[in-house]
């Protein structure tokens, strides 16, 4: 079923939408969680709460691309619960992995979750790749939002795992500098 007509339903408050979004995203929205989570369990707690929210919010959002609505909606549960089970300093997730590769260019002792809530923070870190190659933003992209692990990305984008660590550096480097260009402290 497409997107819209999928919307469309949760407009309607009918709620086979939501049986018709578990049929087209319950693996992709798993896939998110178990990036961020690394637990079968957390995972279906966080997928199942977006759910719940995307019923909640719609209306009155409707959602261009609900894959991406979905996405962010299972990526931010997804943080929450982990935050709430575990503690930051804690490594093994490519949640901790991520975080800790972003902390890198930040000073100040601001953690990278607080810089992300500050709303101009968000924009410009989203103009800032916008204006990078489409390929650089994709790569930049799955490690960051998605958390995908480097080896996967690398397979996505026909690019070794070399070329994807230094896309990476290149872009938290330059993602830097365009910040402190634009006045953020860091």
């Amino acid at each position: 079923m497409e997107d819209s007509a999928i919307v469309a339903l949760y407009w309607e408050r009918n709620e086979s939408a939501i049986t018709y979004t578990q049929e087209k995203y319950s693996r992709y929205l798993m896939k998110i969680a178990m990036n961020i989570l690394m637990s079968e369990e957390d995972s279906e707690e966080s997928v199942n709460d977006t759910y719940l929210k995307a019923w909640e919010s719609m209306p009155p959002h409707r959602p261009d691309r609900l894959s991406l609505f979905l996405g962010k909606i299972t990526r931010e549960r997804s943080i929450d619960i982990y935050r709430r089970k575990h503690s930051l300093k804690r490594a093994g997730s490519a949640y901790s992995v991520c975080l800790d590769e972003l902390s890198e260019m930040l000073e100040g002792g601001a953690s990278p979750e607080e810089m992300y809530d500050l709303k101009e923070l968000g924009r410009a870190i989203s103009d800032y790749l916008r204006s990078i190659p489409e390929k650089r933003r994709n790569v930049f992209l799955c490690r960051y939002f998605y958390m995908d692990p480097l080896q996967e990305i690398s397979e996505k984008s026909g690019l070794t795992v070399q070329n994807i660590k230094s896309i990476l550096f290149r872009e938290r480097k330059g993602l830097k500098a365009y910040l402190s260009k634009e006045g953020f402290d860091i």
